[in-house]
């Protein structure tokens, strides 16, 4: 299986699951519970570094380069339904290789799930803020090599 059909696959799993449930109430709470899956990082790891910009809530997100060319990340918020938006992201690239995580279209995979019509604006911009610098760290660690 290639890393795009393991994109892909994850983005269908996650659709169906929005799919089943009957309402946006229904879909919110579920990312709510998405949140509560998430480890909380240390407090050394709730540094200006790990902080994302462009957030009205706080967030810090850790990347943490794989021997395989992957990524996986970690991440957390002081707020419940962003908990929950970080896991859901999270869910979608953590542990695919960088290239990958490049390429990945947020925007096209939260209009697929239908949170774009049902965030608020200033959660819609954080939740690309965030998507961003996944993919900003993805391309880093491209040039890294």
């Amino acid at each position: 299986m290639t890393a795009s059909t393991t994109l892909a696959r994850r983005l269908d799993d996650l659709a169906e699951t929005f799919e089943v449930l009957d309402d946006w109430e229904e879909r919110y709470r579920h990312v709510i519970d998405l949140g509560r899956t998430l480890a909380p990082l240390d407090e050394a790891e709730r540094t200006e570094v790990n902080r994302v910009r462009g957030c009205a809530s706080q967030v810090w997100l850790v990347t943490e380069p794989q021997a395989d060319g992957s990524l996986t990340f970690r991440g957390d918020s002081d707020a419940h339904i962003v908990r929950g938006l970080i896991a859901l992201l999270l869910g979608l690239v953590s542990g695919l290789p960088a290239r990958e995580i490049a390429a990945f279209d947020a925007k096209e995979a939260l209009n697929r799930l239908g949170l774009s019509g049902h965030l608020s604006s200033q959660r819609t911009n954080g939740l690309s803020a965030m998507a961003e610098r996944i993919r900003s760290d993805a391309r880093a660690r491209l040039r890294a090599g």
